[in-house]
C-alpha cells in the first residue's frame, strides 16, 4: 500500500478545488492511503467515503504572509504536521505558500505540484499574481515532478520557472461523467428555459481570465442578428457588478441572465443546447468536458485549442452563435479520455509500483 498526503487551501467553488474532488474519485483506495490536508473546513462539494481516505486541517498562515518571501516563511514558520512518512507529497493548490510549505516539510520520498493555469500568460495578465510570483516561485525548487492539466501550458511554465530538468506530466482533469449524468436528472425547481429559443450557457468564476466581459460585446452583435438567443452564466466572482454594468449598457438585459454559483450546475446544462467559452487564458477549463459530456454544442474561443487539443474551437464566436441551430444531444461518457487520466495519475502517484 502506497501512502499519499494531497494539500489544498480549501474546497470552496473554484475549478481547481472540482478538480481535487474529482481526483479523489478517481484514486484507486485499494492501493493506496490518502491523508487529504486542507486549511479551511468549509466544503462546497461532495467528496468520496473511503476508510483508507482521511481528511485532516492545518492552521492556515496570516493573508499578510503572502507578502513575505517563502524561504523565510518555510525556515521560521514551518508547518506542523503529523509524525508520517509518505511516499508521495502533493501540492495540489500550486498557489498557496502554506500548501507549498506542508507538502515540502512532509517526510516524503517524492514531492509533487499540480500547474493548474498558464502560467506565464498569467504573469502578463495579473499584477497581483506578478506580486505573488516574486515571492512564492523559490518554492518550486523543492519539488520533483509537476503535472500541468493540459499540455500547453508547460512550454510556458519552464520558461518562467526557469525548470528544465525535471519531468512535468500532463494530466487533464478527470471528468466524473457517472456524477454528471445522475446529477443533471436531478429535478430542478423554478427554473426552466423557453424551449423556443437557441439556449446558450457558461459556467465559470466571473473575473478578468474568463473574459465574460468580452463575451458580452460579442453577444451584443450577435442581438443585432437574432433575437431568439439566451444566454445563462453560472457562477460568481469579483467582477459580477461590473458585468452586470456592462450588460445593461449594452441593451442585453432580455438576453443574459446570471444564475450565481449553484451546487448542482449539470441540471442547468442539461436543459441548454450549447455551452461557450471565451478566456483570456486557461489551465485547461474543466467545465468544457463537462458539457461535452451532456452533449451540448461547443463554442470555444480559438486560443484554447492549446489547453483543450481535439476539441473544436472558432476564430469567430460572433458568427457561430448568430448561425448555431438547436441540434440533437449526443451524451459522452468520456470512457477513452478518462481512461488515459487514470494511467498517469497512477504513474506519478507510483500506484503502479
Amino acid at each position: 500500500m502506497k501512502s499519499i498526503a494531497i494539500f489544498q487551501s480549501d474546497l470552496r467553488v473554484g475549478g481547481i478545488q472540482k478538480a481535487l474532488v474529482n481526483v479523489l474519485n478517481e484514486i484507486d483506495y485499494d492501493r493506496c492511503t490518502v491523508d487529504l490536508y486542507l486549511f479551511d473546513e468549509q466544503c462546497f462539494f461532495d467528496l468520496p467515503r473511503h476508510e483508507n481516505l482521511r481528511i485532516l486541517y492545518l492552521s492556515p498562515y496570516p493573508w499578510l504572509t503572502r507578502l513575505v518571501p517563502f524561504e523565510l516563511l518555510r525556515r521560521f514558520a514551518p508547518i506542523k504536521l503529523p509524525e508520517k512518512e509518505y511516499d508521495v507529497a502533493v501540492d495540489f493548490s500550486s498557489y498557496r505558500s502554506d500548501c507549498a510549505a506542508a507538502a515540502i516539510g512532509a517526510k516524503a520520498k517524492k514531492r509533487v505540484m499540480w500547474i493548474h493555469n498558464d502560467v506565464e500568460i498569467k504573469l502578463c495578465n495579473e499584477v497581483k499574481y506578478r506580486i505573488l510570483w516574486l515571492f512564492f516561485h523559490k518554492k518550486l525548487a523543492y519539488y520533483d515532478e509537476f503535472c500541468a492539466v493540459s499540455p500547453g501550458i508547460i512550454p510556458g511554465f519552464r520558461r518562467v520557472s526557469g525548470i528544465t530538468d525535471k519531468p512535468i506530466t500532463s494530466i487533464p482533469n478527470h471528468v466524473d461523467a457517472g456524477e454528471i449524468f445522475r446529477k443533471a436528472e436531478l429535478p430542478l425547481q423554478d427554473f426552466a428555459v423557453d424551449e423556443s429559443k437557441y439556449n446558450l450557457c457558461s459556467v465559470g468564476r466571473i473575473c478578468h481570465q474568463k473574459g465574460y466581459d468580452l463575451l458580452m460585446e460579442m453577444l451584443a452583435e450577435v442581438k443585432k442578428q437574432r433575437d431568439d438567443l439566451r444566454f445563462y452564466l453560472i457562477g460568481d466572482g469579483p467582477d459580477r457588478a461590473r458585468l452586470e454594468k456592462q450588460i445593461a449598457e449594452l441593451g442585453l438585459t432580455d438576453m443574459v441572465t446570471l444564475l450565481g454559483n449553484q451546487k448542482n450546475p449539470f441540471n442547468y446544462l442539461r436543459q441548454m443546447d450549447g455551452f461557450v467559452l471565451t478566456s483570456r487564458y486557461e489551465g485547461q477549463g474543466i467545465v468544457i468536458l463537462e458539457a461535452k459530456a451532456l452533449g451540448l454544442e461547443l463554442f470555444l474561443a480559438e486560443n484554447l485549442e492549446k489547453y483543450n487539443p481535439g476539441l473544436p474551437v472558432t476564430a469567430d464566436i460572433p458568427a457561430a452563435l448568430a448561425s448555431a441551430r438547436k441540434k440533437e444531444k449526443r451524451p459522452d461518457d468520456l470512457a477513452d479520455y478518462n481512461a488515459a487520466i487514470g494511467r498517469s495519475l497512477s504513474r506519478v502517484l507510483e500506484l503502479d509500483t
